[in-house]
């Protein structure tokens, strides 16, 4: 009973608000700026949209983003508590609702996310010092022909390290792992710079003269979704400008400063972004972008066109720095859902413990750990990556209505940036996006959709287990 009784206490023990408002910033850029940025822009020069158009769908992106910036400030007015846009959907839906998005986030979002940026990590570590294989002799073991867990073993084992390494930093304190955070993340900042202001200063006859670089790849679609399918691939490296309101429970004055920390995290990304990508355009020709290949990198190429084999090597330092602050960024913040979830009695119970030296998640940090892991040996994080931007859109449009619905009850009465134009442009803009992804990847939407409903069942079993613990006869 005694044990018992130390376990309960554990769920009441609160998490501490050490957090401040550059932390949030660096804390926003740096999850939002992992590997996307410098591979995204093949699969746009592969669209067969123009160079403005490109930066078009970049700028659109960005814009998009920091309207939903300014929708979360208001939304952030109605609580305090750690969770986020969990926490926003069951205040407006109810927990089920919320309950679906937490569990996409721990199957899909937040698990895949540490699962394939950890990978990439591993991989630009493996192209320096080339890890041992161990299970080279049973590579070619699968699951059904679909999941082949002892392939790229070495790369494997070490993703699997470092997001234990990087769990078990952050269950010591959340000021440890928001240090990290800041160091990293100021670092890749300047690297990005260095390689846009070397890029933009570039005028070697070896760029591509200005007849040449009209040439564009064949268009295969309509303007209209080619546009769209390159905004879901800088929406891709727009993800994550939310995920700082998964920490408010953790982070000083949260209603001051979790909407100035998205506003000026999504700027700097923004920035970045764009001038990154003019930068890529520059120094090569769309078709010659168009066919890097999927096993290189299109940041690498440009490097190596401006600095040549030092260029490269220097760009797989700052992706390998990139990724690496991306990994700690995700793992500090994705547990606090599943924490939330599990104080509401809809996930695994001991996920609302709180670690009475450390106070910080550290169940629910396992347990994200954990799962992360297994995606990493089954290499099917890319598949699910794949899904993020159309299962957070779905949710996206319904946290905004949700805004709309708070702010005609008056549960909401601060002022709300562009509020009602902004909030329906972004409703009619997820619309839109879901719609014609749906058209475009039928099979990948579906499947996004068939994963998230596979949450209903444990539901129910996680609200049966709560009945049956507050029941009269529980002990």
């Amino acid at each position: 009973m005694e044990n018992k009784n130390i376990q309960t206490d554990k769920t009441k023990i609160p998490l501490n608000r050490v957090l401040g408002l550059p932390t949030g910033i660096l804390l926003v850029a740096g999850i939002m700026i992992g590997s996307g940025v410098f591979k995204k822009i093949a699969p746009m020069a592969l669209t067969g949209l123009s160079e403005p158009l490109i930066l078009l769908a970049w700028i659109i992106a960005g814009i998009i983003t920091m309207f939903g910036a300014f929708t979360y400030a208001g939304l952030a007015s109605m609580t305090i508590q750690t969770g986020g846009v969990y926490e926003y959907l069951r205040l407006v839906y109810g927990n089920f609702l919320a309950f679906l998005f937490g569990w996409m986030i721990f199957v899909i979002g937040g698990s895949g996310a540490i699962a394939a940026l950890a990978f990439v990590f591993s991989q630009s570590v493996n192209t320096l010092v080339h890890f041992p294989i161990p299970l080279e002799a049973w590579k070619d073991i699968s699951i059904g022909q679909f999941i082949f867990p002892f392939a790229s073993s070495g790369v494997k084992l070490f993703a699997i390290f470092l997001i234990a390494l990087l769990t078990w930093l952050n269950i010591r304190g959340v000021k440890n792992g928001g240090v990290l955070n800041n160091i990293v993340t100021a670092a890749k900042i300047l690297g990005i710079i260095l390689l846009i202001s070397v890029g933009l200063f570039y005028t070697s006859g070896n760029i591509t003269d200005s007849n040449a670089r009209t040439e564009v790849v064949p268009m295969h679609l309509p303007v209209f979704s080619a546009l769209f399918g390159a905004m879901l691939s800088a929406l891709w490296a727009y993800d994550g400008w939310a995920n700082i309101t998964y920490v408010t429970g953790e982070i000083r004055n949260p209603t001051r400063n979790v909407p100035l920390a998205i506003i000026a995290g999504v700027g700097i990304a923004m920035i970045l972004y764009v001038s990154l990508n003019f930068v890529f355009m520059r120094v090569l020709t769309l078709p010659e972008l168009a066919a890097i290949g999927e096993n290189q990198i299109a940041a690498s190429e440009v490097a190596g066109v401006i600095m040549g084999r030092t260029g490269k090597v220097l760009l797989s330092i700052l992706i390998m720095i990139s990724t690496f602050g991306a990994v700690n960024a995700c793992i500090l913040v994705y547990p606090r859902v599943y924490y939330r979830m599990a104080q509401e009695q809809v996930f695994f119970r001991k996920a609302a413990y709180v670690h009475p030296v450390f106070r910080t998640p550290y169940k629910s940090l396992i347990y994200s750990a954990i799962w992360s892991c297994v995606l990493v040996i089954t290499g099917t994080f890319d598949l699910l990556t794949n899904m993020i931007i159309f299962t957070a859109y779905l949710f996206f449009g319904l946290v905004v209505w949700g805004l709309v619905r708070m702010k005609r009850k008056g549960i909401i009465t601060s002022k709300v940036v562009g509020y009602p134009v902004i909030p329906l442009i972004i409703i009619l803009f997820s619309l839109i996006l879901v719609v014609n992804t749906v058209m475009v990847e039928p099979k990948q939407s579906l499947l996004g959709f068939g994963l998230l409903m596979t949450g209903i069942p444990f539901y129910y079993y996680f609200r049966k287990i709560s009945n049956e613990r507050s029941g009269p006869n529980r002990d």
